[in-house]
């Protein structure tokens, strides 16, 4: 699923973010079927990043309501959902936005992936707010000669950061590492810590192998 219809928000409609893609079921972005949100925009630079497509900012923004309203709409069907990127703090007030009414709505639980550390996050408000109802956060930059590509990890100085006991690195360990998902229409979705760059080009070019 995909949040095709980017809208701007009028006055006293919450916060907006930019997306990059939304799925609305994934199981190699954590435990269990998961809404998973790449935002758009990311300015730390990671050198061997992955998802750089999810770099540059420039994406009309979409009412978070929407986006919770996409969220929720899958239940029972869910687990969690899964924020992830581009960097999700740099969107501060919509990530905060976003997890407070996910949070308010029941039993989901909530993952942040982002590159920074905790002490970064922590020594910022807003990002200390972002971060506020989530179960997980997954922190610090990629760094591409301790690359891992395990557990939600892409590389092995990335920490996790339990702030309540749902998740257990056990439940972190089963996700599975790649992930490849073929849409009502024949789009396909290639996701996963583990997902090779060469097979995301090979199917972007309509020549999967």
């Amino acid at each position: 699923m995909a949040l095709t219809r980017p809208a701007v928000a009028g006055p006293g409609a919450g916060a907006a973010w930019r997306l990059h893609a939304v799925l609305a079921r994934s199981r190699a972005n954590g435990p269990g079927a998961r809404f998973t949100v790449w935002v758009q925009g990311c300015s730390l630079g990671c050198p061997g990043c992955f998802n750089p497509t999810t770099h540059p900012a420039g994406a009309d923004p979409v009412p978070v309501r929407e986006t919770v309203a996409a969220a929720l709409a899958e239940r029972p069907g869910i687990d969690g959902v899964t924020l992830t990127g581009g960097e999700p703090l740099q969107q501060p007030a919509a990530v905060a936005e976003f997890c407070a009414a996910i949070r308010a709505a029941g039993d989901l639980g909530i993952i942040v992936l982002t590159g920074y550390d905790r002490a970064e996050i922590e020594a910022d408000p807003g990002r200390r707010a972002a971060v506020a109802d989530a179960d997980l956060v997954i922190a610090g930059r990629y760094e591409r000669h301790r690359h891992l590509g395990t557990g939600l990890r892409g590389s092995t100085n990335k920490a996790y950061w339990a702030r309540t006991g749902r998740y257990r690195p056990a439940d972190l360990a089963a996700v599975p590492e790649t992930e490849i998902v073929i849409g009502a229409h024949g789009e396909v979705t290639v996701t996963g810590m583990a997902a090779a760059p060469a097979l995301r080009r090979a199917l972007a070019a309509g020549r999967p192998r």
